[in-house]
């Protein structure tokens, strides 16, 4: 069976004002070399987010891998993107796992990986404009801001855990992003984690003990999801994993808008399926024990860097994630990461993920000299940052990202029917 991909001019030099499509490929050696890279710029994101929900490194590894090929294949190898780990997952993942334990979080990430299934069948179907009228731009960048914010006090927990470390850490992801030119510059969390990680085993803050024990070849650590049936109070952490939603609904939509404006704008079209690749991939990491997936934007800078879209690339990334997670070892000396590295990182992480949401209010040109606007992201915001709770019936607790989320979306268009009523918008 012949492979899909046609080789771009020799396979060997990309000319400076060419793009390798995603239906091309360079050699074999090469796209193994762009794989790789691949691999090293999703890592420091995907590891990050079970070791910092808990939950086994490896097992989301595993499923990442397994959902960046599910995503190429019902793609049709036309939307070149690795599924790596959502941030968005981990304020309700930590709240679910304390509350009713990691089946709880796993019910929580299937329930999401369904919604965004069925929300890209809908989209395959009627195409995106109402995803816009719902999360217009002011929405959608307070939603994903929000998310981020929320989990400052998870970055000063651990930062103060080990201050010295922490601080080390930091310095280091910040100063790579200007030190280094290229790929190394686009990998300023992977570098900040080996520094941190480095100063942290000088000042003997690691626990080395676990990795001699753990095996070099091994199935990843799998966990089932709670069933609702047999126990109805997991039922309860479903408020706080829905806004997540809209998040991956935004991450994907914008994801497949960048690369169709990098390559080709018939890449558009393939958004329902993305949508549609994305949940099932998330649900099937929440069958097993791995985090939500989500489109990674660490990638597309690897391919504006490169200017290769290839998605035979992907598949090596993919494979190769699949491998990671099939050794024990790899999740052990992830596991070793001690408090202060994350602390320093995820200061850093996690304000990111709130500036993201400013980025997407810059790009579309929001103008917060409207009161709508003005009101919609403010109101979200504090909602958010301050962790707004509300508790219903005595089970189910509505946390700070859900609230500002309802928040945001209510707002909006609360406000703009009754401005166009009254002619006051």
């Amino acid at each position: 069976m012949a492979l899909p991909w046609t080789l771009h001019g020799d396979g060997k030099h990309v000319p400076t004002h060419a793009i390798v499509g995603p239906g091309e490929r360079l050699t074999w050696p090469r796209t193994i070399g762009l794989g790789m890279q691949h691999v090293v710029a999703m890592f420091g994101a995907t590891f990050l987010v079970p070791v910092l929900t808990g939950f086994p490194p490896t097992t989301t590894l595993f499923f990442s891998g397994v959902g960046t090929i599910l995503f190429l294949v019902i793609t049709k190898n036309r939307v070149p993107s690795y599924l790596g780990s959502s941030f968005a997952f981990i304020a309700p993942i930590s709240a679910a796992v304390a509350s009713q334990g990691m089946g709880s979080a796993l019910f929580g990430i299937l329930a999401v990986g369904l919604l965004l299934a069925l929300v890209g069948v809908i989209v395959q179907v009627t195409g995106t404009g109402w995803i816009d009228a719902l999360m217009p731009p002011v929405v959608a960048g307070a939603i994903v801001a929000l998310i981020g914010f929320n989990l400052a006090p998870a970055a000063k927990n651990n930062f103060v855990a080990a201050p010295i470390t922490a601080l080390v850490t930091l310095a280091a992801v910040i100063l790579s992003t200007v030190v280094f030119r290229g790929i190394l510059g686009r990998l300023s969390i992977v570098i900040g984690v080996v520094v941190g990680y480095i100063v942290a085993a000088i000042r003997q803050e690691i626990d080395f003990s676990k990795i001699a024990d753990a095996a070099w070849v091994g199935l990843p650590e799998f966990h089932l999801a709670d069933n609702p049936i047999s126990n109805p109070a997991v039922w309860a952490v479903l408020p706080a994993f829905l806004p997540v939603v809209l998040v991956l609904i935004a991450e994907n939509v914008g994801h497949i808008r960048g690369v169709a404006q990098m390559t080709d704008a018939s890449v558009n079209k393939q958004t329902g399926r993305a949508l549609l690749s994305d949940g099932l991939a998330t649900m099937l990491a929440g069958f097993g024990g791995g985090s939500g997936t989500t489109t990674y934007g660490e990638n597309i800078g690897v391919m504006a860097a490169t200017r290769v879209y290839s998605t035979a690339a992907y598949w090596v990334a993919g494979l190769f994630a699949v491998l990671l997670g099939l050794s024990p070892k790899v999740g052990a000396v992830i596991n070793t990461i001690p408090a202060g590295v994350l602390g320093g990182v995820t200061t850093a992480l996690y304000g990111l993920i709130g500036i993201i949401g400013v980025k997407i209010w810059l790009d579309n040109k929001v103008d917060f000299s409207k009161p709508v606007n003005q009101f919609t992201a403010a109101t979200a915001l504090i909602i958010g940052i301050a962790d707004f709770t509300w508790v219903a019936g005595g089970d189910v607790s509505f946390n700070g990202i859900a609230l500002g989320t309802i928040a945001a979306i209510v707002i909006y268009h609360v406000m703009t029917t009754i401005g166009r009523w009254r002619k006051t918008a």
